[in-house]
């Protein structure tokens, strides 16, 4: 594999960066302020703001001349990343502090604002702390954003190549069963998916070179195996945190699905090993985080690239209310790290993708013995 990555070495940290962290921060710390002067007592909100107010003093610190600037930056990504914490934990708990919006019955979330903007904080601290400066803060950002409207594509993409395919099937046998629709589903996904990710290919001009496709070997198979330990070990202690803190998790729609019907199982479970881990690594690992070492680190990307492998899955946990949807995505977050590590570390998209269809598929099986 072969790419380049792009770094400002160099060039200084711009005091651009710090002003926008400056921004970001203070508009987490208004954000969480707020609720307590309303009578929260929330001890979640209460970290989280003084966790923002260090935040907005760290940016501010960075500044002034005859400070290190890399120790100022470093305390405001770890702030800000607490409190990215703090406030999800709010949430999960039904701490939303919302307030009402002008138009119509629409409210706000003060506590989703805290967790999103200290979560583009945390990265601005990140940025600052490894000397990028404005123009590389900037297209970095935009470089983010192309990737993940691409992995949001591919999410539309299949649900339209799934309506493609079941019209012409509903006009000549009728309405769909449920593992009728099913199979397409997965159908209009290998079909969604793989044209956006090689539609995106031809648009930058790269072949099917730039595919990470290699025959495995023995080493390839020990991290296969080594993978599959791996996920599973992290799905565990993820989930053991969740319950000591009392963290409570929205359930995927397939899992709710599989309640009442449980042999759409039957069809997922191989669609796992053959669609499923395939082409979600392929969009996701080769082509977006693959992308993603122009502009970021190697680690950096695996980063970005597993938040935006996280934010395409918010519709699947869509039933749950944000906090619970929020656990979940951080469980994905989570897996997608390791997935995103064993892609980097081997240079084989076969890798990835077999391990990711063996974690699915023994999930569904687990399923289909609970409720068959």
């Amino acid at each position: 594999m072969t790419e380049t990555v792009r770094t400002d070495a160099g060039s200084g940290t711009s005091a651009v960066v710090s002003g926008v962290g400056t921004g970001f921060a203070a508009v987490t710390m208004a954000a969480l302020v707020v609720p307590i002067r309303r009578g929260v007592e929330a001890p979640s909100v209460w970290a989280g703001a003084a966790f923002a107010i260090v935040c907005v003093l760290a940016f501010l610190a960075s500044r002034r001349t005859g400070i290190d600037r890399r120790i100022v930056s470093a305390v405001a990504a770890v702030s800000s990343a607490v409190v990215v914490i703090v406030s999800a934990y709010a949430l999960n708990q039904g701490i939303t502090a919302s307030v009402p919006l002008p138009i119509g019955s629409w409210s706000l979330s003060l506590v989703f604002v805290a967790f999103f903007t200290a979560g583009l904080t945390a990265g601005i601290g990140v940025a600052q702390f490894v000397g990028i400066d404005g123009g590389g803060l900037k297209d970095r950002s935009l470089h983010t954003t192309s990737l993940t409207v691409l992995g949001l594509g591919g999410l539309v993409a299949a649900q339209v190549a799934t309506a493609l395919v079941a019209l012409p099937l509903m006009l000549v046998i009728g309405t769909l069963s449920l593992t009728q629709l099913v199979v397409v589903s997965q159908l209009g996904m290998a079909l969604g998916t793989g044209a956006v990710a090689i539609g995106y290919l031809v648009y930058r001009g790269d072949g099917l070179s730039y595919l990470d496709l290699e025959m495995p070997t023995v080493r390839d198979a020990l991290w296969i195996v080594a993978g599959v330990f791996v996920l599973f070990g992290a799905l565990m202690a993820i989930s053991a945190v969740f319950y000591t803190v009392g963290v409570e998790s929205s359930e995927h729609g397939t899992a709710q699905q599989a309640q009442t019907n449980p042999e759409i199982l039957l069809v997922l479970i191989p669609a796992s090993l053959l669609i499923i881990g395939p082409f979600e690594e392929l969009l996701y690992r080769n082509v977006i985080q693959k992308s993603l070492y122009e502009t970021f680190s190697r680690y950096g990307a695996v980063v970005v690239g597993s938040v935006v492998f996280a934010i395409v899955h918010v519709l699947a946990y869509g039933t749950a209310g944000p906090g619970e949807v929020i656990a979940s995505l951080g469980v994905i977050f989570g897996l997608s790290l390791v997935l995103g590590t064993i892609y980097e570390r081997t240079e084989n998209l076969v890798v990835p993708a077999v391990i990711h269809g063996i974690y699915n598929a023994i999930l569904f099986t687990n399923l289909y013995a609970m409720y068959a």
